[in-house]
């Protein structure tokens, strides 16, 4: 159980990093219910598929995965950073804008959990259950998810307008990290 909850903890890092970005936008209850929601799935999911599609298809495709995840959360990040900067400062009001749509949610929560798919094997290689190991991942996925936003939430009210360019600054930063093995 120890060893599942290191992985768990060790592939959840990049979720508390890109949802410290996320929350750095502002957060309401319904980013926290999607957030929590999204990459917990993704998190649950995709050591499933790693284990269904066995230990060729999840070892070889293990480094093109980071690769694309990575290069998905930069030109996410940038995006972002690009909107906040053309968007005009909201007359009257001081809170950050909400975050990015629900399709770059979702897009952030595969990039952040392709690196899933060799864990999943590597699950299997322990004799951990398919549903014990789903079911850790995504209960610490979502735990770290819902730390990061609150975090993200906090800086993030601290800085103001910019609050947003720097989030979208935060998951270009993920994503070099990914890139790096460092995440």
């Amino acid at each position: 159980m120890l060893a599942l909850l290191l992985v768990a903890v060790s592939v959840g890092l990049s979720n508390l990093a890109a949802a410290i970005g996320i929350g750095f936008g502002g957060v309401t209850t319904r980013t926290r219910v999607r957030v929590a929601l999204v990459f917990g799935a993704f998190e649950a999911g995709m050591p499933i598929v790693g284990l269904v599609i066995g230990a060729g298809l999840a070892t070889g495709i293990g480094q093109l995965a980071r690769w694309i995840g990575a290069a998905l959360l930069i030109g996410i990040g940038l995006a972002t950073v690009v909107q906040a900067s053309r968007r005009p400062p909201a007359a009257g009001t001081d809170h950050p804008a909400q975050p990015g749509s629900l399709g770059r949610l979702l897009l952030s929560a595969f990039a952040l959990s392709l690196d899933n798919l060799a864990a999943g094997f590597a699950l299997g290689t322990m004799q951990i259950g398919i549903a014990e190991g789903a079911i850790v991942i995504g209960v610490v996925s979502v735990g770290l998810s819902l730390a990061g936003l609150e975090l993200g939430s906090r800086i993030g009210a601290a800085v103001g307008r910019r609050g947003e360019q720097l989030g979208g600054a935060v998951l270009v930063a993920v994503g070099v990290a990914i890139a790096a093995g460092v995440l």
